[in-house]
């Protein structure tokens, strides 16, 4: 069960000539590739492309009529790995995964497909996950195209110039016989608007023709002395041909007047930012006319030498508009103009920062900050002022608390940190690592348990080093999208075949749900076109883990305690692994909650349950917050004048889970937690006997209130 569907939206990827596509990036880019006759199509999902994937596997049934072949691929390695069918054959194939870490765990793939070279267009979109909205470390992808000899496209982010993109890539590594990478960033993947659309096209030879008719060449086998054949192939050819390809097709931009006395080089997924930072100074206008020369780099690499010595002609001064770090681009544009002996001035990371996202803010000021120096007389009179300054911006970094991701309400996986909190209050503090996964905020408050993570699936691994190295068994946490994805092989087997004396928590919440809810391996429900239902449990044993404990509900603290208990002081030398699973709670609500709401509007009877804190018992300690951390339990003043602290709350965001009770019980907390039903719907009887229980309890009250003491005034 994907985050999103996009069963409705596929039904616009049937739109053939002359059409007119409107909608996502993510959509746009599917249709492209069904337009320009993929004939395969793999990748694994994750920021910003997991749409992407959910797009296609939606999309399966027209892939199919066109003969398309479609694999939601194991990992991002098993991705990369496909694109050897187009070693030998003449089909064009892409596969798509979040980067730079995708780009990681598929580079020995990738390598070894980039120096076979391929004969069909190969294709990898690459989810550029950089910047404030990115969920992984600060890297860019640009650094392994360097190093591997990929050539990247960068479009500029509307859905025109993306669609086109795709059709270049598929061309461009065609005539260089060399993978191409499409970056699309978070700009990209989401952007809306429309283009033109064509017919699909069926490949003009599919996968299972060629499988009928194998095709080998021992020269495209990276070994030696063919290996370094590769190499010079690279250099003396391929490389030669994509830049002509390049050039000859223009599939770089060039945007403002020819001659000026300076020009803006810029990254063609960063053009919107610049023209937008050029409008707030007058210098473009809202159709991207512009004062300013751009030279807009929808090919980050290869880099044109002769096509940016063209542009740099008659110039005094040239900004380098690269976001993230090492600058590449810049070193190598600098190269050129010193090989070359040109006097033009050089800018960019001393106007720009080094590191970090450029904002709408940050390229308003570094443009400005380059055009104070180049061009002072373009600015408008205000910014042109010598002394002018701009205005202060307070740091509010010591008043606003800074905002790190946390579990959802109802998570399932919040109990286990619960469970591992009381543990580690009874036996002492454990060296823990976790992994890659919703898991991984545990390391946050109010848990803070692990404080490492490695990759996707290398949560053991990562602990291995701490194996046998003291009084106390080292615990790793590992997700269920990670155990199929890498860690089965890379850490289980790790520890077993170490014969590792450590405990591993896999964390099973049916889906990979870190990047959207997919299906696994695992996962409890039925799938049409994949395997699922296969019990880690028995993957474990099947590798030689012989302890092994199955928890089929998380939020059974006390026994999730117990267990735990035990794999840390049992007798036995050898891995220990608990499977802790329940259910995703989004995606339980996702499935649930629409049946629940048209059983209602429908007039059947339903019970929702809902938890409260008895405002009279609760003692205020806070302790069930600090064991739980659910967004729903939070705080709630009363207005008895002799209690001053604010007493625990449910508010009305609660999903039902029952995890705050559960805490409070195990932990031997105050009994202020109840459950209530909220019945919808009731029957006859129902509403007679709640009829009956308020005029009982209402009786109650007004006995209870004519013996209460009342104190009359006195006088003396």
């Amino acid at each position: 069960m994907a985050e999103r569907s996009f069963k409705a939206e596929v039904e616009h990827l049937r739109k053939g000539d002359g059409d007119v596509f409107t909608g996502e990036g993510i959509l746009a880019i599917t249709k492209a590739l069904l337009e320009n006759g993929v004939g395969y199509v793999g990748g694994y999902q994750g920021a910003p492309i997991s749409h992407l994937m959910d797009v296609l596997a939606d999309a399966e049934e027209l892939m199919g009529e066109l003969g398309v072949r479609f694999e939601a691929n194991a990992s991002e390695a098993a991705a990369a790995a496909m694109l050897a069918a187009s070693v030998h054959y003449p089909i064009r194939g892409a596969v798509t995964f979040k980067g730079p870490v995708g780009v990681n765990v598929a580079s020995d793939a990738l390598a070894n497909l980039s120096s076979s070279g391929v004969t069909g267009g190969a294709l990898v979109i690459v989810g550029e996950d950089y910047g404030e909205g990115s969920s992984i470390m600060q890297e860019r992808s640009h650094g392994f195209a360097m190093k591997s000899q990929f050539w990247m496209l960068d479009p500029r982010p509307n859905l025109p110039c993306i669609t086109k993109a795709v059709k270049d890539g598929f061309e461009l590594s065609e005539a260089s016989n060399t993978p191409v990478m499409l970056m699309v960033r978070i700009r990209s993947c989401h952007v809306t608007g429309s283009f033109e659309t064509r017919d699909n096209q069926r490949p003009p030879l599919t996968v299972a023709e060629a499988a009928a008719n194998p095709r080998s060449d021992f020269n495209r086998v990276v070994l030696p002395p063919m290996s370094y054949l590769h190499e010079k192939d690279k250099i003396e050819n391929r490389w030669p041909a994509a830049e002509k390809f390049i050039r000859d097709n223009k599939l770089n931009e060039f945007f403002g007047p020819k001659e000026a006395p300076l020009g803006i080089v810029v990254q063609g997924g960063m053009y919107n930012s610049v023209i937008r930072a050029l409008q707030r100074l007058g210098l473009a206008d809202i159709h991207g006319q512009t004062e300013v020369p751009l030279y807009v780099l929808n090919v980050t690499y290869p880099l044109l030498r002769d096509e940016f010595d063209d542009f740099c002609k008659g110039k005094d001064h040239v900004l380098v508009v690269e976001e993230g770090q090492p600058d590449h681009i810049e070193q190598q544009l600098g190269s050129y103009l010193y090989k070359l002996e040109r006097k033009v001035k050089l800018h960019g990371k001393d106007v720009l920062p080094m590191a970090g996202e450029y904002t709408g803010q940050v390229l308003l000021d570094g443009v400005t900050d380059f055009l104070k120096v180049a061009t002072p007389e373009m600015l408008p009179g205000k910014v042109r002022a010598p002394n002018a300054e701009a205005p202060a911006i307070p740091d509010l970094s010591d008043t606003v608390p800074i905002r790190p991701p946390g579990f959802c309400t109802g998570c399932p996986e919040r109990p286990i940190f619960a469970a591992m909190k009381l543990t580690e209050q009874e036996l002492g503090k454990h060296q823990i690592t976790g992994d890659i996964g919703c898991h991984l905020f545990g390391v946050l408050p109010p848990f803070e348990i692990g404080g490492s993570t490695m990759g996707y699936g290398l949560g053991p691994a990562s602990n291995a080093a701490f194996d046998g190295g003291g009084d106390k068994r080292v615990i790793s946490i590992l997700g269920d999208g990670g155990f199929w994805h890498n860690g089965l092989s890379t850490s289980i087997g790790n520890m077993v075949f170490n014969k590792s004396d450590s405990v591993a928590v896999i964390v099973d919440n049916y889906y990979s749900a870190a990047t959207g809810g997919q299906d696994v391996m695992s996962s409890r429900a039925h799938n049409d076109t994949k395997s699922t239902n296969n019990p880690i449990s028995k993957a474990l044993k099947g590798v030689g883990v012989e302890w092994v404990r199955q928890i089929d509900r998380t939020y059974d603290v006390g026994k999730l305690r117990e267990v735990l208990r035990e794999a840390l002081t049992t007798d036995y030398k050898g891995p220990k692994v608990i499977v802790a699973s329940s259910e995703c709670m989004l995606n339980k609500q996702r499935r649930e909650k629409p049946l629940r709401n048209k059983a209602i509007k429908e007039g059947r009877r339903m019970e929702v349950p809902r938890f409260g804190v008895d405002a009279d018992v609760c003692t205020g300690d806070h302790a069930c917050i600090r064991l739980s951390g659910c967004p729903s339990l939070s705080l709630k003043r009363l207005d008895d004048p002799l209690r001053d602290d604010p007493v625990a709350h449910i508010d009305q965001t609660c999903v039902g889970c029952g995890n705050c009770g559960e805490v409070a019980d195990t932990a031997v907390l105050c009994p202020s937690f109840y459950q209530s039903d909220v019945v919808h719907n009731p029957t006859r009887f129902e509403r007679w006997r709640a009829e009956k229980t308020s005029q009982i309890i209402s009786w109650l009250q007004r006995r209870r209130d004519a013996r209460r003491l009342r104190s009359e005034g006195v006088t003396t």
